[in-house]
């Protein structure tokens, strides 16, 4: 665990340079706006511990999977977003030397990432070898406004000199991915060129032909007044520049203003993209980089008025909220239902920024509380567009009859991960995805999403499983052989409980929704059910195999096992692992976590987390107390369960450590790989723990519940929610609970198992 950044509630502050953590701060001070994004890395030349990255939404290239042995079935690639055309470009060079904070003398050294308006800022003071000293001062960031673009206010003032500065703005797109499997750079080019104080890299992907189109405009002033020099143009493969020669005055600033802009064949016809990209930048220099900076302050206000936690009492616990938010905002806005959440977002390579189980587990709920509705709808809508995809994924293993395994790993639909166990295995995937369906309309109350997109996934998600499982005469029962759940160090294990469980409550829920949309929407339902060729049958199929499922139990202990022999390891707790040897996953050999009794993340309690209301507060007890000491959370998905479920069970201040756990993990890097970009889709479990755990929501019967704590660290905790066409604000003090109905109409909510009545605009004291 690394505490070097200081605590703040709205910033994210390295008051002096660690070198040594270089890539780790890149990570952490991350921007993005949807549509793009990038590492916060220098504009100036950097030789030191660095990993660039810039990214735009949507484009990926499919690089070719790099594995020891080849099976039937297996992906023929790893999708990858791709380091796209580095923008931020800007190399000064004075009188002969380089700026370069890896070869310079740091006196002074600042960097903050403003959580509250949206900007990076960095200042330092430094010495050249040329014993030159100079100051900069940069501000930049990625407008929510215009969210094709991004803008960089970069000063610099000569301390003890006057002299000359040569200026070198450049767009480079002869990049390459760090994580390439075969060193191969994904771009070629279509165009370079420069003019007047503009230029622009024009490439396109390799295989997949996805256009990009990366301009910039350049002005510099000093004294207040925009200098007017020419620049000079350097164009070659994939790069182009603007580069002026300016003399500078002691103690008086140099500013370089530079705006860009990206544009996607996504979003744009490819004939007019250069037209297109001049109109972009006419448009946002019209503003100007302090009118852009103010639309972006305003922009992060309104996200911030609807989806804000405020903590009173605990800045660490306070800033670790805020930022989980700030980095999923900055990662989705919900506007085009083709895009998706890597798991690492804007911020690093690793997953391939491809969409996992993560999105329909964890992030939805953020979504549903503190966005409009659509938008946690687009991310179910996006899964409904790749059925195809997914019926093709079964097909390729074996599967027949309209049966659909969604990918663990996909960019269109397509399975792409690069490991076995993950791509055959772990299908509890497709139970995420029907829960996130079953999440979403009891949420939204929005029954008519079964008809028009959820019965299509839902029916062949069933379909899957009623031809994964097969019966056991042994047993008895349906068994499922030869998978593997979310806790990854155990593989092809026979009968793991959650995946069972899913399975059979997913072949339950379709029973549901049938009856549902045949209720509620009775012509158009039948229509449905013939194009899906619903068999007369399939039905009973279904509910006999729910009837005989098999879920492995332990009758001595009372709990549900990871899966059938778990009892045959030996069980010790993590406590007894040496701390030199943690995580784990860096110290020991895959060999000898798959035969320990370690869990990565909660299995069993994953479970029992989705379907509380299946189990007694006992069971749960019984449960929880025998998996949390196996577990070593070396999956940035588990400490936010683990949170939720101790919460639940009364354990405030395991609740607590949970929590704090889950929001600083990228802040103090307790894995030790924030180096490879931030933890994004885990970052809504960190909501979760406050919002699920700490304040105890859930829907009920059609109804809003809470059961709110106040962790003894806090003062108080207040957030905003959205439920159906309800909006509420609720604050958690030492008194008790306030609830304000921001609505025009009266409400009905429910806190600790008692019914409150709250009139439109109005307050209530419990």
């Amino acid at each position: 665990m690394k505490q070097y950044l200081k605590h703040d509630a709205w910033k994210v502050i390295e008051d002096s340079f660690h070198p040594e953590f270089n890539e780790i701060t890149e990570s952490v001070f991350s921007l993005g706006n949807g549509r793009m994004g990038q590492r916060a890395n220098f504009e100036e030349t950097y030789t030191g511990k660095t990993l660039q990255g810039n990214y735009v939404a949507g484009v990926y290239y499919p690089d070719k999977t790099r594995v020891g042995w080849w099976k039937n079935g297996y992906p023929e690639y790893f999708a990858k977003v791709l380091n796209a055309a580095n923008w931020i470009g800007i190399d000064i060079e004075i009188e002969g030397v380089k700026v370069d904070l890896h070869q310079a003398t740091i006196h002074d050294f600042y960097r903050e990432l403003n959580m509250k308006e949206g900007y990076l800022l960095r200042s330092c003071d430094i010495s050249l070898s040329n014993n030159k000293r100079i100051k900069i001062t940069s501000i930049r960031f990625n407008s929510m406004a215009d969210d094709e673009s991004g803008a960089i206010s970069y000063s610099i003032t000569p301390i003890n000199f006057s002299g000359s500065m040569d200026i070198n703005a450049y767009i480079d797109g002869d990049i390459q991915n760090k994580d390439s499997n075969y060193q191969e750079k994904f771009w070629d080019q279509v165009k370079v060129e420069a003019k007047e104080n503009r230029s622009f890299v024009w490439s396109k992907t390799k295989k997949t032909n996805f256009e990009v189109i990366t301009g910039q405009e350049v002005h510099i002033y000093q004294n207040g007044q925009k200098v007017h020099n020419q620049a000079q143009f350097v164009t070659r493969e994939k790069y182009s520049a603007l580069s002026y020669h300016v003399e500078v005055v002691e103690n008086e600033p140099t500013t370089i203003f530079k705006y860009a802009v990206n544009l996607s064949s996504e979003n744009h016809q490819t004939n007019d993209f250069e037209i297109t990209l001049s109109n972009y930048l006419s448009k946002i220099t019209a503003k100007g980089f302090d009118q852009m900076l103010r639309e972006q302050a305003l922009a992060w206000a309104e996200k911030w008025n609807s989806n804000d936690i405020v903590i009173e009492g605990d800045v660490a616990a306070q800033q670790g909220i805020r930022f989980n938010i700030f980095q999923l905002n900055q990662t989705y806005t919900g506007k085009d239902d083709r895009l998706n959440i890597g798991p690492k977002g804007f911020t690093g390579e690793k997953y391939g920024g491809s969409t996992y189980w993560d999105t329909e587990a964890y992030c939805i709920p953020f979504y549903l509380s503190t966005a409009p509705s659509l938008v946690a709808k687009n991310l179910l809508i996006y899964r409904w567009k790749q059925l195809d995809k997914a019926i093709e994924n079964a097909q390729k293993l074996g599967f027949d009859q309209g049966a659909a395994l969604y990918p663990m790993v996909t960019m269109n639909g397509e399975e792409c991960h690069n490991e076995w166990e993950i791509t055959f295995e772990e299908i509890h995937r497709n139970g995420a995805i029907a829960y996130a369906i079953k999440d979403y309309v009891e949420y939204t109350d929005d029954k008519r999403h079964l008809l028009d997109y959820g019965w299509d996934v839902l029916i062949a998600i069933a379909r899957f499983w009623k031809q994964r499982v097969n019966w056991s005469d042994n047993l008895q029962k349906y068994v499922m052989l030869g998978v593997t759940g979310p806790n990854e160090y155990e593989n092809n294990v026979n009968n793991n409980w959650y995946t069972n469980y899913l399975a059979a409550w997913c072949l339950k829920y379709v029973q549901e929704v049938h009856q549902e949309i045949s209720k509620s929407y009775p012509k158009e339902a039948n229509l449905k059910f013939e194009q899906s060729q619903l068999k007369v049958d399939e039905l009973a199929d279904f509910q006999r195999i729910v009837q005989h499922m098999y879920f492995p139990r332990d009758e001595k202990r009372g709990i549900y096992l990871q899966q059938d022999g778990f009892l045959d390891k030996i069980i010790a707790p993590v406590d007894q692992i040496p701390s030199n040897q943690r995580p784990i996953n860096q110290h020991w050999s895959w060999d000898r976590i798959l035969r320990s009794c370690y869990i990565k993340q909660a299995d069993v309690l994953q479970g029992m987390y989705f379907f509380e209301s299946d189990f007694s507060k006992e069971e749960i007890e019984r449960n929880y107390s025998f998996y949390e000491p196996l577990t070593v959370h070396e999956s940035s998905l588990s400490p936010c369960v683990h949170s939720i479920l101790a919460a639940k069970l009364g354990k405030e201040d395991k609740s607590y450590e949970f929590y704090t756990r889950a929001a600083r993990l990228d802040l103090d890097d307790y894995n030790n790989d924030t180096e490879d970009g931030c933890h994004i889709t885990s970052m809504a479990g960190t909501w979760m723990s406050i919002i699920k755990g700490f304040a105890g929501q859930s829907v009920q019967n059609n109804q809003l519940h809470l059961a709110p704590f106040l962790p003894k660290q806090w003062k108080s905790y207040r957030f905003k929610i959205n439920f159906r066409k309800d909006h509420l604000e609720i604050e958690v003090n030492q008194t008790g609970v306030k609830v304000q109905n921001l609505a025009n109409h009266n409400t009905e909510i429910v806190i600790h198992d008692k019914r409150h009545d709250i009139a439109a605009n109005s307050t209530v004291i419990i």
